[in-house]
């Protein structure tokens, strides 16, 4: 069976439906009102179309990219009928979202345990709680899990760690705040080692403020911690804050300039009518998500799949 639909129910298709309905009902509004009375899509559908795509947080190169495809479809057939806009974009905003080589390997954890996963992002942005989330989701597939409170800048970040481990139930490495973040992070991935965990979360600062500092941290935690072992991290996963639009790309922009990024995982796009922000990240940035964020629940952070989402997004209610 194919590991996602493992992974998704029909509880999690509902939740998704429902966490992105701002974005889906303020996006699909727009269009309404742009071929409403129209027997084709012509050049001013187009132009309303890109317009409407960028104020939906798509991104302008992103949104051009997808207004070129249509364009070519629109000459290939010569005639195109308004009602068949909604299909094509669907068609076009799937292919645009980028994707792991193999679904199967993006989503499981390596054989090389434990699988360490290096957690980043800006301050504010649900990186501690996607963190919680995330121990919830591997080990409810059955994997031991445990948690590097590394961020030791903000005492509230290990506080809100260590009610997130014991919620969850798993392990919490911490030191006191102001700790080498790299002397958490190497005691996290040695007590793993000993206690044969499969799967490491490490949480690191959010800074941004300083990207020399962040980057000098950054390489200081990856290099101790593959001395223990010469893999790890096996991920970078960055949190970004679907809420913030074009600051969100923004602070895409600042990490991958300071860090390799393998994935993403984007959180709070339940209140916000801005989700077309996940389509430019990933495009842009060429990036595969991992997760999203949908919903307050602990099971409302989802694995990502771009069939299930476009799905969603494109659901009449």
């Amino acid at each position: 069976m194919n590991f996602f639909k493992k992974l998704f129910t029909k509880e999690k298709k509902e939740s998704l439906d429902k966490g992105l309905k701002k974005s889906k009902d303020s996006f699909f509004n727009k269009i309404s009102k742009v071929i409403v009375g129209k027997s084709r899509v012509d050049d001013e559908v187009l132009d309303d179309l890109e317009e409407i795509l960028i104020s939906s947080d798509v991104g302008v190169k992103t949104t051009l990219k997808i207004i070129d495809h249509i364009e070519e479809r629109v000459k290939k057939d010569k005639f195109l009928n308004s009602d068949e806009l909604d299909l094509i974009l669907k068609e076009e905003i799937t292919r645009i979202i980028c994707d792991s080589e193999d679904e199967n390997e993006f989503l499981s954890i390596s054989n090389d345990k434990p699988h360490v996963i290096l957690v980043v992002g800006v301050n504010g942005v649900g990186k501690t709680t996607s963190i919680g989330k995330m121990a919830n989701h591997y080990k409810s597939l059955g994997h031991k899990v445990m948690i590097g409170a590394a961020d030791t800048f903000r005492a509230a970040a290990i506080d809100q760690l260590q009610v997130w481990s014991e919620r969850v139930g798993v392990d919490l490495v911490k030191q006191e705040m102001g700790s080498d973040p790299a002397s958490v992070s190497f005691d996290t991935l040695e007590s793993a080692i000993n206690k044969n965990i499969d799967v490491v979360l490490i949480d690191t600062a959010g800074r941004l403020h300083n990207k020399t500092n962040l980057m000098n941290e950054l390489g200081k935690i990856k290099r101790v911690l593959k001395k223990k072992n010469v893999n790890a991290p096996h991920e970078v996963l960055l949190v970004i804050d679907g809420s913030t639009g074009q600051n969100a790309f923004e602070q895409a922009k600042q990490f991958t300039n300071v860090t390799e990024i393998t994935s993403l995982a984007v959180t709070k796009l339940d209140g916000t009518a801005k989700g077309g922000v996940v389509l430019g990240i990933s495009d842009q940035f060429n990036i595969p998500i991992k997760f999203i964020g949908v919903g307050e629940g602990i099971d409302d952070l989802q694995v990502f799949n771009k069939k299930e989402f476009v799905d969603s997004f494109f659901k009449k209610s």
